[in-house]
């Protein structure tokens, strides 16, 4: 055994503290500066990951709210006795007030028509209905739903504008007398919020969604107008129900629309909550008949108005509301209306704009989910059949790289604070079948790990010492101290298989291979967390390897278990420190350069997987955000020439696609699921959730048929869908924000327990 101490590269020396320098606290190193500038970065940026999925939940509960998918109640109360409720209320006019506290109910003078619409505003038959009204110059009354005015102002202000008056009709369009007393309030005091954002404005109008006359008033209903009456609200009913809703055709809505015996009325139109195009064609004949007749239209306001001043003379006037009510303004036909200021229009405004978001951010996620969708079933379908063709293409009998490869070649094993599991490693590797010399490089280690190599007294193995400069610089150092052309780099924890090397260097008897990928496994996959790696590792890394190996693209030479060319290394520069994904940027370099780079999944490795949901999340970011930091360094391949270009243009797209966009939006998936199970059909969401991950368990499956895996792991794998998947959309997310803020990380070390000994099968 050889033990080589080189001086590091990055500094001479250090000379003996002199006497005035002694009890003096140390300087931080270099990385131990970056070490405090990372972890001071890394809680904002996990703040931040956490608060952009808060806001995407916050954004589509509001979008179903709007909908009526959350918070949406379809009760609707019929037959409900009434002996509560007075009789001059029952069987007085359309209009319920509370002045003074005592119930007042008030008619539509005769010959006048109330013209009230429901359920708006819609962007496709409000718009008409208010042009129709323009043209006759006719006010009209709207009584608009809170959700469908937040997600419509623009038609609102217009409507406003125009000289029409609006009232409230809930926000959600839920019958309440079925609701509490708090949510009662938040449904008008939400919509009163709308319309303040909307057109600047609140209104004391109120219907009651599935209201008809004031004779279906019962004794659930009456409380709510009691109340609502308490704060100020006149409630309006209808004497005439044009029952347009039904579309019963264009002649009869007119005729259903007509009051008797020239009586006036508070008459019904919806404007929305369906097609309406009856509605439309209907409205025009309607209002031509109604003024041939002689009759004059007005708002709710304007009526009460008219009741007013004729109770002041004495006597109703002879020409009705004509004069305050023809033509689309003046002020007491709007004269429910207030102009919203301070809190409640800025609180409008505010609600607006928040609609606004929702209203484009949810549909862009919809389109998000079925490209997302597409590209997680094409990846699937791409990998079972690219898979296949690589296991039968590799697997034939006839098949081989060229002349058996038998020479040495050099493994080399970067350590760091490796003590409780470099003699597992290097034990493993003195078994191998292969002649090979074990190049140790401990990088700076303080727990003994150069040390305990040396004792271990293997044949063919060299410890070399070096500061502590991180994994790549470790790395180099072993790749200039090797003796041989090909080199096999691994971690510290990895354990070999006896023919391990045997297989892996095989393929380095095609001149044009560079580099082999070997075949990582989980070793301490008796955990629940270990397990759940275990079924990521046969599934997505090997089917992975498998299909960028036919398309020639390998994006990644795992850590574990790697083989290169001396050569090929030294020429693209060897182990880069700009990413923290070393492996990754240097298999890229390669593929550049022109090499080529397989899988080989017969060389088998055991691997210490992280075990504690720390530990995890801090190596999955490290891998995340490092392939970034790679395919951001070789960006230029994409308009390349050559071996560089056909990366960049065919393997490149490949990774962003599967490994970054795809993992990034997939929560949509769940989200949406999710969402869909609470709110809308849980059945229907239960089964297309089932129907894909019966697709990820088919893909699984043949990815453990392919490695020779037993199948009762996957009977983890939908916990492992529920839970694992999801923290892993997190690092990715927390990844994206580090990239996207600039932020730099150092390579992190992973607490070891040296459990993974030598091969335990495929148990």
């Amino acid at each position: 055994m050889t033990t080589t101490t080189p001086p590091s590269p990055s500094s001479s020396p250090s000379p003996s503290p002199s006497p005035s320098s002694r009890g003096r606290r140390r300087a931080p190193t270099r990385i131990e500066r970056a070490a405090g500038r990372a972890a001071a970065l890394q809680r904002p940026r996990v703040l931040l990951a956490l608060l952009l999925l808060l806001a995407l939940t916050c954004v589509m509960l509001l979008d179903g709210y709007l909908r009526a998918e959350v918070g949406g109640d379809q009760r609707v109360r019929t037959g409900a006795s009434a002996s509560d409720v007075p009789d001059d209320v029952l069987d007085g006019g359309p209009i319920l007030t509370f002045r003074g506290g005592q119930a007042t109910t008030v008619s539509v003078p005769d010959k006048t028509i109330a013209l009230t619409f429901d359920d708006g505003p819609d962007p496709t038959w409000t718009p008409q209905v208010l042009e129709i009204l323009e043209k006759y110059d006719v006010p009209g009354t709207f009584f608009l739903v809170g959700s469908m005015v937040s997600r419509y102002p623009d038609i609102v202000e217009d409507m406003v504008e125009q000289g029409n008056e609006v009232g409230v009709h809930t926000f959600t369009h839920i019958d309440l007398s079925y609701q509490s007393d708090a949510r009662v309030t938040r449904e008008i005091e939400q919509t009163q919020l709308a319309l303040a954002g909307a057109a600047g404005i609140t209104t004391t109008l109120f219907r009651a969604p599935y209201s008809s006359q004031t004779d279906a008033i019962d004794n659930y209903s009456w409380p709510v107008y009691e109340k609502l009456g308490e704060d100020g609200y006149t409630s309006v009913f209808i004497d005439t129900d044009s029952d347009d809703w039904k579309r019963p055709g264009v002649s009869k809505i007119v005729d259903w629309a007509t009051p008797e015996d020239d009586e006036g009325a508070s008459v019904l139109f919806h404007d929305a909550g369906g097609e309406r195009s009856q509605t439309i064609e209907a409205l025009p004949k309607y209002i031509e008949k109604m003024k041939a007749k002689g009759y004059t239209f007005t708002t709710v306001s304007g009526v009460v108005a008219e009741q007013q001043t004729g109770q002041q003379a004495g006597q109703q006037p002879s020409g009705g509301p004509a004069a305050q009510a023809s033509g689309t303004g003046g002020g007491s036909l709007q004269a429910a209306h207030h102009r919203a200021t301070g809190t409640t229009l800025y609180e409008g405004k505010a609600l607006i704009a928040a609609v606004a978001v929702a209203e484009w951010t949810v549909p862009t996620l919809s389109v998000g989910l079925v490209v997302v969708g597409v590209a997680v079933m094409g990846r699937f379908g791409m990998m079972l059949i690219l898979a296949r063709r690589h296991y039968r293409k590799r697997n034939r009998r006839r098949f081989g790289w060229g002349p058996p490869v038998t020479g040495p070649v050099s493994v080399i094993v970067p350590a760091y604070n490796e003590k409780e599991c470099i003699a597992n490693t290097l034990q493993s590797l003195a078994r191998s079948t292969h002649p090979i010399e074990i190049v140790v490089v401990d990088d700076g280690s303080t727990d003994g790990t150069a040390e305990i190599a040396e004792s271990l007294g293997l044949p063919n193995v060299r410890v070399v010492r070096q500061a502590n400069a991180g994994k790549p610089a470790a790395l180099n150092n072993g790749v200039r101290h090797a003796r041989y052309d090909i080199v096999v780099m691994m971690d510290g924890d990895t354990v070999f298989e006896p023919d391990t090397v045997r297989h892996l260097v095989q393929p380095f008897a095609d001149p044009g291979v560079g580099a082999v990928a070997g075949n990582a496994k989980v070793g301490n996959r008796r955990t629940l967390i270990g397990a759940w790696q275990h079924i990521e590792y046969v599934m997505g890394f090997n089917l992975d390897r498998r299909m960028y190996d036919l398309l020639r693209c390998m994006p990644t030479i795992p850590g574990a278990i790697g083989a290169f060319r001396r050569d090929a290394v030294l020429e693209v520069g060897g182990m880069s420190e700009d990413t923290l994904a070393e492996d990754t940027d240097i298999t890229i370099a390669l593929h550049r350069a022109g090499w080529r780079v397989v899988y080989q999944e017969h060389a088998r490795a055991w691997t210490e997987a992280p075990g504690s949901l720390k530990q995890l999340w801090s190596q999955r970011y490290r891998w995340s955000y490092g392939t970034m930091q790679a395919l951001w360094k070789h960006r230029g391949s994409l308009t390349d020439r050559g071996p560089s270009g056909r990366f960049g243009r065919v393997g490149m797209p490949l990774v962003v696609l599967f490994q970054v966009v795809t993992p990034v939006f997939a929560p949509l998936i769940d989200v949406f699921t999710v969402y869909s199970m609470v709110f809308i059909d849980f059945r229907a969401a239960l089964l297309a959730w089932l129907a894909v991950l019966g697709v990820q368990l088919l893909c699984a499956a043949y990815a453990f048929r392919l490695d020779r895996e037993k199948y009762r792991y996957l009977l983890m794998m939908p916990l492992q869908q529920l839970a694992y998947r999801q923290m892993m959309y997190l690092v990715l997310i927390h990844s994206c924000v580090t990239a996207l803020t600039g932020g730099r990380l150092r390579w992190q070390k992973l607490k070891r327990t040296g459990e993974v000994g030598t091969p335990a099968g495929n148990g």
